[in-house]
């Protein structure tokens, strides 16, 4: 079965690029690139899954994760 899920990336303070993950709360992986950063979520949301199947718990979506630009003035 394959699932979809948004990440963020963002760069860190350390220069590397920190990815999360909000439909799987402390799903955080990095990457010195962001080509490395997204090989790294994939790996980091199929470890974060299956430790969820092996401890038969459900497995989370994408309803209800929306991610929007929201402008301000400053």
């Amino acid at each position: 079965m394959e699932k979809t899920y948004s990440v963020v990336i963002e760069p860190g303070e350390d220069g590397w690029f920190v990815v999360t993950v909000p439909a799987l709360p402390g799903c955080i992986t990095q990457g010195k690139t962001i080509e490395e950063a997204e090989k790294n979520a994939k790996e980091a949301i199929e470890a974060y899954l299956e430790s969820l199947i092996k401890r038969r718990k459900v497995i989370p979506d994408q309803k209800g994760v929306a991610i929007r630009k929201v402008a301000v003035e400053v």
